[in-house]
C-alpha cells in the first residue's frame, strides 16, 4: 500500500482533478490512500495527527526541501526496493511551516523534489504523477518524457 499523508485540503477543482486522475492510474499498479489532515498552526500538535496514520512497519518518506534530490529512475527503483522489505510505504506532505522533528526523526528518507517552493495542491499532483511514472518505469511501459 502506498499512504500519501497530505496537510490541507485541496480547494481547487482542477487540481483535485488531477489527483483523482492519478489516484485512478496508481490504483491500476498498487492500493493508493490519500489521507487528507487539517493544517494546524501548531507543528506538534500536527505532528500528532500525523504520526497517528503511519504504523510502526511502514517505511516513511518525508519530503523536505533539505532531503536528497532523485531522477526519476533513480526513485522507481527506490519504490521497487523497498516494496521488497515493507508493505507500505508513506510519504508525508507538510503544511506551509514544515514538517515538525518527531515527524522528521520517524522519517526513513528525507526526499527532495526540487529548492523551489510549489503550491501544496499543485506538489501533491506532482508526487503523484512521479510515484505513477515509478510504476511504469518499473514495469517496462511506455510512458511519455
Amino acid at each position: 500500500m502506498i499512504k500519501v499523508i497530505c496537510l490541507g485540503k485541496l480547494k481547487e477543482k482542477y487540481l483535485q482533478e488531477l489527483v483523482q486522475d492519478y489516484v485512478r492510474r496508481i490504483n491500476k499498479y498498487h492500493k493508493l490512500e490519500i489521507i487528507e489532515l487539517k493544517d494546524e498552526e501548531d507543528l506538534e500538535r500536527e505532528a500528532s495527527n500525523i504520526l497517528k496514520y503511519i504504523d510502526g512497519k511502514d517505511y516513511v518518506i518525508t519530503l523536505e526541501i533539505e532531503g536528497k534530490a532523485l531522477d526519476s529512475i533513480s526513485f522507481a527503483k527506490l519504490l521497487d526496493e523497498t516494496f521488497i522489505t515493507h508493505s507500505t510505504i508513506t510519504f508525508v506532505i507538510g503544511s506551509s511551516t514544515g514538517l515538525s522533528k518527531r515527524v522528521k526523526d520517524r522519517s526513513n528518507y528525507q526526499l527532495s523534489f526540487s529548492k523551489l517552493t510549489f503550491p501544496h495542491g499543485l506538489f501533491r499532483g506532482i508526487l503523484l504523477e512521479q510515484i505513477y511514472r515509478s510504476f511504469k518505469i518499473n514495469n517496462n511501459e511506455n510512458y511519455h518524457k
